[in-house]
């Protein structure tokens, strides 16, 4: 039975939330599924998914307490009638967004959850997790279990893996390309950190790392791709390190398979994390990975199979795995290889649509 589906994304950025949004829509749209993405006016996620054929609403929204978005949610659900209304949004949005679609009568909620922060057993998260949805998807058995140590009953959770799709990352070296674009020496070594410039991300230990790495490896550099509140905040302490001709603030990149394929190493230092999308999206490039354990990450990141793990907020030990990979570009590139293998397997978009789709018919059944 083909299934018609309202998707309400807020994020206005091409980042991992509404990449995985799309991901959905577009193996709904393949399986012969109808889909209306509800989004910011001007998102990026309009844009790609108008691209491939999506319907697609966008709505005047001024961020995560914009009540408006009850209004806007009921108007659709009582227009279009959907046997789901999936909420891909947080700190609020999910809120809003719910109650409007209890108002307008629609017949499921499905709300998917995408960090690890903890859940505190307060009566508005009772509302958005209890009444409010029918089923939680988390992202990851971390995640889960954060929403379980919260008090939500085990049968309203069930946990689908982010996905990437591989095909974009099968791209052809681009070492020699990116060192030229930086203006770099050809010889020069190339770890790369794609996050954006948020506190929780950790870029203040990998910089505090860097001394370390460079004493053994001085001809390392390290490339910070994203934006975000912190960047002006690091910058300084990049300078008050001494650390300006090896730290390269990159911005916002939407060239990230090329991007990738330029790196030697990807760096992921975050202190919590639900999953981490780069994680996947590197390990789809075939690049060894060095990331920290918390949250969702090690069930991308395996130690010693496709990179290695450290203590988040640990420097030392930071340092010590850069330059364990850097020491050694046979074992780097088997680690890379066998993260792609791992993408392929478990984190595929056919897997994550399936998923979702399970949950779907599950709920129309009850």
């Amino acid at each position: 039975m083909a299934l018609k589906v309202l998707h309400l994304e807020c994020g206005r950025h091409w980042y991992g939330g509404p990449v995985q949004v799309f991901y959905l829509l577009r193996g709904l749209q393949e399986r012969g599924h109808e889909n209306l993405l509800l989004c910011p006016q001007g998102s990026a996620i309009a844009q790609q998914a108008r691209q491939v054929g999506l319907r697609v609403q966008e709505m005047p929204y001024r961020g995560d307490l914009d009540l408006r978005l009850t209004l806007y949610t009921w108007r659709t659900v009582r227009a279009e009638q959907p046997d789901i209304v999936h909420l891909h949004s947080r700190r609020g949005a999910d809120t809003w967004g719910a109650l409007g679609a209890r108002r307008g009568g629609a017949r499921a909620v499905v709300l998917s959850r995408r960090v690890d922060n903890p859940l505190r057993r307060h009566p508005l998260n009772r509302l958005r997790f209890g009444p409010l949805c029918d089923k939680i998807v988390a992202i990851s058995e971390a995640v889960r279990r954060v929403l379980l140590a919260a008090g939500i009953p085990a049968e309203k959770v069930v946990c689908v893996p982010s996905a990437v799709d591989p095909r974009p990352y099968d791209q052809p070296d681009r070492r020699a390309e990116l060192r030229a674009e930086f203006g770099l020496p050809a010889e020069a070594r190339l770890v790369g950190v794609i996050a954006q410039l948020i506190p929780r991300k950790g870029h203040r230990f990998l910089l505090l790392a860097i001394p370390a790495v460079l004493q053994q490896y001085p001809q390392t550099y390290f490339l910070f791709c994203g934006q975000g509140p912190e960047e002006a905040r690091l910058r300084a302490l990049v300078e008050r390190w001494g650390l300006t001709e090896q730290v390269i603030f990159a911005g916002f990149r939407s060239d990230i398979p090329r991007l990738l394929a330029g790196l030697d190493v990807v760096v992921h230092p975050a202190l919590r994390e639900g999953l981490g999308v780069v994680l996947l999206q590197a390990m789809a490039a075939r690049r060894p990975l060095v990331a920290t354990n918390v949250g969702g990450i090690p069930e991308a990141v395996r130690h010693g199979e496709n990179g290695l793990l450290v203590p988040p907020g640990d420097s030392v030990a930071l340092g010590v795995a850069l330059c364990e990979l850097l020491a050694d570009p046979d074992r780097a590139r088997a680690l890379g290889e066998r993260g792609r293998e791992i993408v392929e397997t478990k984190f595929s978009p056919e897997a994550m649509v399936e998923g979702n789709l399970r949950v779907y018919r599950e709920l129309l059944r009850e």
